[in-house]
């Protein structure tokens, strides 16, 4: 899966995603009382923009992280269905992510690429939407995502000029540097990853509104759903 966060008709793409691991998802959905003093506040985003509407393409950028949590919750809800039937005969197995599936965020919406009937996309967004907003805040969090490598690659970048700068200017100090560096990186990278998913990428969709779901084809002509969603206050 390649799930991605990217500004439709914008000036410069968000392109956050693409691991293949698998993750647990507690099937249990908090109540608002038992969920962490860390979890968003339903108003937040509406109150953040009524207060700084001045600044340009703000609501793109709120919208586009609340979509991107979205489209994530939507990929874990369909893989959990299509592994419904291991759960009924294993009931204590780890529900796993579906690689044949991908996502695709703008601010005005999001592709969903890999067979699956409209139907069922339309229940699994409507379901996703509500545990997001119940408080399942994992489901916001895909090990897939974009973020991890972006993350990773600054991570590699960044240890890698420390260590050339650290150690001395000879091949083999600096080609042991490098590999440490790589290595720190692939160890740190999928937990700071979720992280910046978590805080910076992702957002509860607490103020999408689900329009429409419509087959169709991306700009590059890939066969892909396309689910509408609008702001409402």
């Amino acid at each position: 899966m390649n799930t991605s966060a990217w500004f439709h008709g914008g000036s410069f793409p968000f392109e956050f995603l693409n691991f293949d691991l698998t993750t647990p998802l507690s099937g249990k959905v908090p109540t608002l009382e038992s969920q962490s003093s860390d979890f968003p506040h339903p108003t937040q985003d509406a109150d953040l923009l009524r207060q700084l509407s001045f600044i340009p393409g703000l609501k793109e950028i709120l919208m586009l992280r609340q979509v991107h949590a979205l489209e994530h919750a939507t990929v874990w809800v369909l893989s959990e269905s299509d592994s419904a039937y291991h759960t009924i005969k294993q009931p204590n197995k780890l529900k796993l992510d579906n690689g044949l599936l991908s996502g695709l965020s703008t601010e005005e919406g999001f592709y969903l690429y890999g067979e699956v009937n409209t139907s069922d996309l339309r229940r699994a967004v409507i379901l996703a939407r509500h545990r997001l907003t119940s408080g399942e805040w994992d489901l916001a969090v895909h090990p897939r995502c974009g973020t991890n490598l972006s993350v990773a690659m600054l991570l590699t970048a960044g240890l890698a000029v420390g260590v050339h700068l650290l150690l001395p200017f000879r091949p083999i100090e600096q080609l042991i540097g490098l590999g440490l560096a790589a290595t720190t990186a692939a160890e740190l990278a999928p937990d700071l990853g979720s992280m910046a998913q978590r805080y910076l990428t992702t957002a509860i969709p607490f103020n999408l509104a689900i329009e429409n779901i419509v087959r169709t084809r991306d700009l590059w002509g890939r066969e892909a759903h396309f689910v509408t969603v609008n702001w409402q206050q």
